[in-house]
């Protein structure tokens, strides 16, 4: 097997058709079939076949996913802890859902990277049903989001490790001028982009409130959406601990809602600790300290000398 027989069926895999994995991967339909056909000889397995819905996976082939992953991230963390080691630097690639990336993951990363100055911190933000299987395959060290169940694919082969490092309340706000706001169906809303995704604590407190589509408008960030309910078009989801000073002078007013319908947990999602590359140890370390929590809470506090922070942001779709 050859790292680009397992990158042609990862690919395939992960897009779910020959023609997608050749259009991302810039070759050929034929050059795909090739190497997937070479796989097969090699391992006597057809690994998939095609079906109405696209493909169908044998056993083998779903073993092979994900030890195809695994060894293609093997590969690449080889290559960056050399390329590391002949620098001096090191990358701790973390993923997270958007909603932590945007407000607990910069006082975070700011303060643990202000103790490590050969540390560089990429950010990339995946849908929350994409973190486990980023961990899994190593093409993220640790992951932060809410708690959603594995795929299948993932718990076929690798172990993956949920920690929660912490709790935070999705409330409902409007403005001043919308605080009498009782038919909340009726009501456009203002949503970040974790509304458009299928799991964690944004899609199930709108389908608990029973709020239509057609009322929802999605921005590109939370912070984007509160700024239109600020201004009093419409209502909202906000972080409480992010904006609990708006609700405490009035600028914002919180809308009542069925008990401990927002309630969630950030979790830390991981290999087990021996696998970890050490940067990610010492993270998986560090979070769960009273000063991270602090950090996640109300940020670094940074002086001014280190207010610039060594952290690359990445927005996959």
């Amino acid at each position: 097997m050859t790292p680009s027989q397992l990158t042609a069926f990862a690919t395939v895999v992960r897009l779910g058709s020959v023609k997608a994995a050749a259009a991302e991967l810039g070759v050929t339909d034929a050059a795909v079939s090739m190497h997937i056909k070479s796989l097969r000889n090699e391992l006597s397995d057809r690994l998939f076949v095609r079906s109405k819905g696209g493909i169908a996976f044998t056993p083998g082939g779903l073993r092979l996913a994900t030890r195809a992953n695994e060894l293609l991230g093997l590969q690449d963390q080889t290559k960056r802890e050399v390329r590391d080691a002949a620098d001096g630097k090191r990358l701790l690639r973390l993923a997270s859902s958007a909603l932590f990336a945007e407000y607990a993951a910069p006082g975070l990363i700011e303060l643990f990277s202000s103790k490590a100055k050969d540390l560089e911190v990429e950010l990339t933000v995946l849908p929350t049903g994409d973190l486990a299987a980023a961990v899994a395959s190593r093409r993220a060290d640790l992951a932060v989001g809410p708690d959603v169940p594995d795929s299948e694919a993932i718990s076929e082969g690798a172990v993956i490790e949920h920690r929660p490092i912490l709790r935070y309340e999705l409330i409902v706000v409007a403005s001043r001028e919308l605080h009498g706001a009782h038919q909340l169906q009726q009501h456009e809303w203002m949503l970040g982009p974790a509304a458009a995704e299928r799991g964690g604590v944004t899609p199930r407190l709108l389908e608990l409130l029973a709020i239509p589509e057609a009322q929802q408008r999605i921005f590109q960030s939370n912070e984007a959406a509160l700024s239109e309910v600020r201004r009093g078009h419409g209502l909202g989801l906000a972080v409480g601990f992010k904006v609990a000073e708006e609700l405490a002078e009035g600028r914002l007013v919180r809308i009542s809602t069925p008990a401990v319908a927002g309630h969630g947990t950030w979790n830390l999602t991981s290999l087990p600790s021996p696998q970890l590359p050490s940067a990610a140890r010492e993270l998986q370390r560090f979070i769960t300290r009273p000063r991270a929590t602090q950090a996640m809470l109300t940020g670094s506090g940074a002086g001014i000398a280190r207010f610039k922070p060594s952290v690359h942001v990445t927005l996959w779709s």
